[in-house]
């Protein structure tokens, strides 16, 4: 089974979480959809400006690397595609960030959605 996952904050900056995110779903079988606005490729990846940019069908994940009041913002367009879940990683997790996004309707997960792959963020350093 394919999974898909949207890395939301991604970035070509290999020393950042959202380009290690990309990296670890990679190699853990996710067909991965990096979003930013700020560049057009990340890992050899198409990126999407917004996640609403990505292709259409479902995702099964969706893994935020934003700070909160940006992500604050971004909630509604997560909604919009009905993930099967949402991670907030640590720095993106605030409680006003978390309640709202259940007030939305979305499965929320706060922790490292690298962790849960069963990976370390220090096992992609640049």
């Amino acid at each position: 089974m394919i999974r898909i996952v949207a890395v939301i904050g991604a970035s070509p900056d290999r020393r950042k979480f959202g380009n290690k995110s990309v990296r670890a779903h990679r190699a853990a079988g996710f067909t991965v959809y990096p979003v930013t606005p700020t560049a057009i490729e990340v890992e050899g990846l198409p990126a999407y400006p917004t996640i609403a940019d990505a292709p259409a069908g479902h995702i099964d994940r969706v893994t935020v690397y934003l700070p909160p009041a940006i992500g604050l913002k971004v909630l509604p367009e997560i909604a919009a595609r009905f993930p099967g879940e949402v991670w907030f990683n640590p720095g993106a997790d605030a409680p006003e960030v978390l309640t709202e996004a259940r007030r939305l309707g979305l499965s929320v997960i706060a922790g490292c959605s690298i962790v849960d792959l069963g990976m370390s963020p220090a096992q992609f350093g640049e």
